[in-house]
């Protein structure tokens, strides 16, 4: 169960220093904030040298309190012409500052810096700097080429969980009497396990503990004079005498070329596409339609909001930072000029008896902000929604409704428009099979008439159903949903102003057409609309919203009929694709002719213990998640190809592992 986040505390002492009541500590010396940062973290740390001409270089920190570190080596990359590609920033802290007090705090360490391009970037750090929600947060800067990665909580909790490789550690923090826990030989065990064979360590602190806890851990050190007066200060590396961890961490996917396939140009692909883009890859898009977003991802609307929990599952953790990842990358489009088509008033939830008392547990529990969630009575939700309505239940203001085939091409286009990218889109192409040329370590992928098509190292799935037919995966069960949706003309919920779900949902579009549904019909293929289909979407969402009623008893009342009568209503078909536990396949996809060779041995695996087919990932069954989970999910597919710190926890992206089924047949000897 996810903790509930405290925030700090602003306080500042007498002399300015900024300072926490919690910890009875200063943020930094009182001789400077910048100027500690540089001498100890970055000079510490040989920077900026060792990040030169490299393609990537990631920094890891415990404790990001006031930013000033990241801001001082972001600076740093930003004023180095030899800088690396590519910044990634790791940083965990417990109780970070809500947005105004971080830029009240900053705004007085800028005025004692006088660094107008400090100034410039802090701004840039508190205007991105996100909701204060336990868990991951990645923020973007530089048009992606500096990276900040946020955990949000307990470090001795989410630092094991974190899966990157560390160039440089910065270990920052209050005074270890202060703060304990912060370097308890646990914090520096998590740290071993992602430093990588060159990994630098600095600190300000020369405590005998963290000095023991350094060595314990497989790093050595060296004393260097301190910052201000201080007398001593810790450098180090990692060099240990012995295998202190079971898997390395990551590394980027070897290839001749960077060159990817994304095969399916749906809500998963074209974010893919993007996310692949805007790291310099070459990617060919193949689809089997004469344009994106044909299949479920061409519905007029789709809903995008959180999800929530009594326990705050797996499945809510993952939801929430695709939701708010999402967001971002939206806002990223928006601002591009690849604005998609979408709503910006909230949406609303309708609970029924069971759901709001669950609901309403949660959030007591957890004490989320009211900018994320909160519990609206009916006549809350009447004035929010425009409309009468069933019952009450709570309100995402950030959530809403978009247009997912706006949505995919923006992507496409925003991935074109980039210096530099080489974007081969290929509609109108139905691949019929893949082989794999080992000696050449590239993929061959054949159309359905068994040409080829094209090759590449890296073949990413993003087709659907078609996922685990061509990638002949015994054990990626996923089976098709039919969804069936109802468009009203002259709608008698004309006046609705916001999306609302429950069970049915409704979304307002232009010129006073509501689209309501849908059917939920597992394992059932047929694409033609159907009037009973229409009729349970009337009456389902009638019951949330009464001014359906009149619709529902008319409908009622008349004869049977076929979708093909002169009366039947608009709407569409589209097929959904889920797993047996309702999450996606993200990832890489593993080796099931390899682990069945190895089953005995495997049967205890765990994920980073399966074998893998090399260059092959899918990201496929997101059901009726698609518009919170895609920009994630590609995320992750492209960090994990490139090497790059993962954008969420590795044991929810455990969850999301293509190869978790296969995990589990080993682990009850089914192979």
């Amino acid at each position: 169960m996810t903790a509930t986040l405290i925030p700090a505390t602003l306080a500042f002492r007498d002399d300015g220093t900024p300072f926490s009541p919690r910890f009875d500590d200063v943020y930094h010396s009182p001789q400077g904030a910048l100027e500690q940062s540089e001498y100890v973290f970055l000079r510490g740390n040989r920077l900026p040298e060792r990040w030169q001409s490299q393609r990537m270089f990631t920094v890891l920190e415990t404790g990001f309190g006031l930013g000033v570190n990241f801001l001082a080596t972001w600076a740093a990359w930003r004023a180095d012409p030899t800088r690396c590609e590519r910044l990634h920033f790791v940083s965990t802290e417990m109780h970070p500052f809500s947005r105004d007090d971080l830029r009240a705090a900053l705004a007085v360490v800028m005025e004692r810096t006088a660094r107008a391009d400090l100034a410039a970037l802090a701004r840039q750090l508190t205007d991105a700097w996100p909701m204060l929600m336990p868990g991951t947060h990645r923020l973007e800067f530089e048009g992606g080429r500096v990276t900040l990665t946020l955990a949000f909580g307990d470090a001795l909790e989410t630092l094991p969980k974190l899966w990157l490789r560390a160039d440089a550690i910065y270990l920052d923090g209050f005074a270890p009497a202060k703060n304990p826990e912060l370097w308890s030989l646990p914090i520096f065990k998590a740290l071993a396990r992602v430093a990588g064979e060159d990994c630098t360590i600095a600190t300000w602190s020369s405590a005998g503990d963290v000095k023991r806890a350094l060595e314990q851990s497989g790093f050595e050190y060296r004393r260097e004079a301190g910052f201000a007066g201080k007398w001593t200060m810790l450098t180090g590396r990692f060099a240990p005498r012995w295998r202190v961890r079971r898997h390395e961490p990551p590394l980027p996917v070897t290839v001749g070329e960077r060159h990817a396939v994304v095969i399916g140009a749906g809500l998963a692909g074209s974010a893919l596409v993007e996310r692949l883009a805007a790291r310099g890859w070459r990617v060919t898009l193949i689809e089997r339609h004469a344009e994106p977003a044909r299949e479920a991802s061409g519905n007029p609307a789709g809903v995008f909001h959180p999800l929530i929990s009594r326990d705050d599952s797996s499945a809510s953790r993952i939801t929430r930072a695709g939701f708010f990842y999402a967001l971002q990358r939206w806002a990223a489009l928006d601002a591009a000029g690849h604005a998609p088509t979408r709503s910006h008033t909230g949406l609303l939830h309708l609970a029924t008896d069971d759901e709001a008392q669950a609901v309403a547990a949660a959030l007591e529990s957890f004490g989320y902000p009211d900018q994320f969630v909160r519990g609206v009575s009916q006549a809350e939700a009447e004035a929010i929604a425009g409309t009468p309505l069933a019952q009450g239940g709570w309100f995402y203001p950030l959530g809403g409704a978009i247009d997912p085939a706006s949505l995919c091409r923006a992507q496409i286009a925003a991935a074109r428009a980039l210096p530099g990218a080489q974007i081969d889109v290929r509609y109108g192409v139905s691949v019929g099979r893949i082989e794999r040329d080992n000696d050449a370590g590239l993929w061959r992928i054949y159309d359905d008439a068994d040409a080829l098509v094209t090759q590449a190292g890296v073949v990413v799935f993003a087709n659907a159903h078609d996922a685990s037919r061509a990638t002949a995966l015994d054990f990626a069960p996923t089976r098709p949903v039919r969804g069936q949706l109802t468009l009203l003309d002259a709608s008698p919920l004309a006046s609705l102003r916001v999306p609302v779900i429950g069970d049915g949902y409704a979304v307002p579009l232009p010129d006073d057409v509501t689209l309501i549904g849908a059917t939920y019909e597992v394992d059932d293929t047929d694409t033609a609309l159907r009037a009973d289909g229409h009729t349970e979407n009337i009456e389902r969402v009638a019951q949330m919203l009464p001014a359906l009623d009149a619709l529902r008893a008319a409908e009622a009342t008349k004869p049977g009929t076929s979708a093909s009568d002169d009366r039947a209503w608009r709407g569409r078909v589209a097929l959904r694709c889920v797993t047996s536990d309702r999450l996606p396949m993200i990832g890489q996809l593993g080796d099931e002719y390899a682990a069945r060779h190895d089953a005995q041995r495997l049967s205890g695996a765990w994920p980073l213990d399966l074998p893998r087919t090399p260059g092959l990932y899918g990201a496929f069954a997101f059901g009726s998640r698609g518009l919170v989970w895609a920009a994630l999910g590609a995320e992750l597919i492209a960090s994990q190809i490139e090497g790059e710190p993962w954008p969420i926890e590795r044991e929810l992206a455990e969850h999301l592992d293509p190869a978790r089924f296969l995990q589990r047949a080993l682990r009850q000897r089914a192979l």
